[in-house]
This record gives structure tokens, sequence and C-alpha cells, in this order.
């Protein structure tokens, strides 16, 4: 009897991802990286050029991108949107990503900013999730992956709204699971630490801070946003198949020392 190949468990060929918030930063990393592993990507955001500017990168590398424009904290437009893009193929991949940062001491904390913050990192991850999964429940499987933080577990002086929003977003995570696993849907959280993203920028530049950091983490470094691809790629392929309502910390070790 001939050995059968063993199949690749990290392959995502002939799979199609909804990214959010995909025209820079880490959502366009993740896009990137999802495509070298064979994934279909569709890229979403507000921005129309700047989506445009991103699928072009991507194709001129050779994968396959295409773009969806519309708001996420809108249901409506959610909805809609979610629908062309099925209309078009099946959504085997949700990466909800899209989220902001708004930095002031509690006490100051203006209205505003904290409905923007539950809108954008709160109310899309929902929105997205529920009318994505719409589309996936009938299928029988699916993959999505809500970007967490490491404030999802720990706090910070000056980012508590926003680290309400990611612990929410962690046990919102594990409520998609507890509702929509037993219809063959993996949901999990990829919670990055400090990266050197263009949303951390400030920080990167402020010497004190980054000094302050390198000695909190155990790896002694910030990250760097390319090494969040292997765990999304794991994520959303067959290799997580009974992984589900976890969250995996890519953070250099610092939720896991004093």
């Amino acid at each position: 009897m001939m050995d059968m190949p063993e199949p690749d468990l990290f392959s995502l060929a002939g799979r199609r991802a909804l990214i959010t918030g995909a025209s820079r930063g880490i959502g366009l990393t993740l896009a990137k990286g999802l495509a070298r592993y064979g994934a279909e990507v569709v890229l979403n955001g507000r921005d129309a050029d700047s989506l445009k500017a991103a699928q072009a990168e991507l194709e001129k590398a050779g994968h396959r991108a295409s773009i969806a424009v519309f708001d996420v904290t809108d249901q409506d437009a959610v909805i809609a949107g979610v629908e062309v893009i099925a209309q078009q193929g099946p959504i085997d991949i949700l990466i909800n990503n899209a989220g902001i940062q708004r930095r002031a001491p509690l006490d100051q904390f203006a209205r505003k900013d904290w409905d923007d913050l539950i809108s954008t990192n709160l109310n899309a991850v929902f929105f997205v999730g529920q009318a994505v999964a719409r589309h996936m429940i009938p299928r029988g499987k699916g993959k999505i992956v809500n970007i967490c933080s490491v404030q999802s577990e720990l706090a910070r002086p000056g980012i508590a709204p926003y680290t309400a929003t990611k612990g929410a977003v962690k046990n919102l995570t594990k409520g998609m699971a507890t509702d929509w696993a037993r219809h063959g849907l993996q949901i999990n959280g990829l919670a990055p630490g400090y990266f050197a993203t263009e949303m951390n920028s400030k920080l990167v530049a402020d010497e004190a801070f980054t000094d302050w950091l390198c000695k909190r983490t155990p790896a002694a470094r910030w990250g760097q946003v390319e090494e969040l691809v292997g765990a999304a790629v794991f994520l959303s392929s067959d290799a997580s198949s009974f992984v589900n309502g976890h969250m995996l910390m890519i953070d250099g070790g610092i939720t896991a020392s004093l």
C-alpha cells in the first residue's frame, strides 16, 4: 500500500479571507501573510484609495485580492457589504482587525472618545462577526479570528477605556465560540503585545517608554508585525480544527511574568 502524502495543515489554498481594517498596519500585514499561504483576500476599510493601493501591492506580489469599502461601525453597511462579498464566493475566514486607540487620564476621558472606542473596537467585532457567521453556519464551517490585545488581560495608565473594549472582545470571542462551535466554526482571539505599529509610533519614539517596555518584557524588545502572521495562519487553517474560544498571546512573554 502506497503511503499517502501528509496534508498541509497550514495551507489556505482555495480559501477566501475577509480582513477588516486592512489598508495598513496589522491588517495589511495579516492580509499579506494569509495570501502567502494561498488565501484569496478581501480587504476592508473606509478609504477606497488606501485599499486600492494595498490591493495593488498584493497583486504585484502575485496574490489574489479584492476590496470591500464599508464602515464596520455601521451595522446596516456591514450586512450589505458582507452580502455582496458572499455573493462573489464563500467567506472561509474572517480577521476582525479594525481598531482604534485613544489615550487620556481616565478622570478626564471624553465621552466621544469612549463612544468611538466602543463603536470601533467592540461593536464592529459583533457586527461583522454576526454578519459573516450567518453565511458560515449554513455551510457548517468557518474561521473567525478576533484581534484582541495584551490589554485584554492587563491594564496600563491612560488607556482604561481601550482596555475595557479589548477585555470585552476577549469574552465576546468566548461567547461566539460557545454559540457557534456546534455549527463547525472555530472562533479564536489573537492578542498582540507591544508591537512597533503606526498606532504605537509615539510610544516607540518615547525612549523612556521603550526602555520600560524592554525591561518589562522577557523578550526585551518590541514585537515586529510580521511575527503575528504565523499565529494568524494557524488560527485560520485546519491546524486549529479543535481550537475554540482561545486567546493566543503573541507578547514576548509579558503576560507570563511579573
